[in-house]
């Protein structure tokens, strides 16, 4: 008797991708990747879906990134405090309100967590987030390392909500 496999639905997360490094020595497939990504300075960050084809770009990326689930209290911290709309003014729940009817930050925060919207529905809103370098610097080994062998790099899972609060 032939048994069926059961196909397993795993909703992709949100994740929060931060540019560590800079420019220097940097492949062109590498830089048109952190283009698509809208990653274009060092301490950038951006929240894109965990689907199958932004994991493949970050897989290529990783060595100038770093990138994990990012939790909606940091979500809802980080649009307040960084998100910027065209002309670099703040974002409001006035804004959102205006933009789409009964919505504020908290609500597009969580929306943006679930899966039912992203950042591109919302018009003039930026892609990106302007970071600062993080307050006490890069912990462990510095930033020409994995986050696997004690470096800044690559994938971090829930601890990327550590290094955002120290950015914001």
């Amino acid at each position: 008797m032939v048994q069926k496999k059961e196909t397993k639905t795993v909703k992709a997360k949100l994740l929060a991708v931060i540019r560590i490094r800079g420019e220097i020595n940097v492949t062109k497939k590498i830089k048109d990747t952190l283009e698509m990504l809208h990653l274009h300075k060092k301490h950038r960050a951006v929240v894109v879906p965990g689907n199958k084809s932004y994991m493949g770009m970050l897989s290529k990326v990783s060595p100038y990134c770093t990138f994990g689930e990012i939790d909606e209290a940091t979500l809802v911290e980080l649009l307040t405090k960084r998100g910027r709309l065209v002309g670099d003014k703040p974002l409001t729940d006035a804004f959102l309100n205006n933009a789409k009817k009964g919505l504020n930050i908290k609500n597009f925060a969580s929306m943006l967590i679930e899966g039912t919207a992203s950042m591109k529905d919302i018009e003039g809103l930026k892609q990106f987030f302007k970071l600062q370098p993080p307050r006490g610097g890069f912990e462990r080994g510095g930033i020409k390392k994995p986050y696997s062998m004690h470096g800044a790099l690559g994938y971090r899972s829930n601890t990327i909500n550590k290094l955002l609060k120290r950015m914001i």
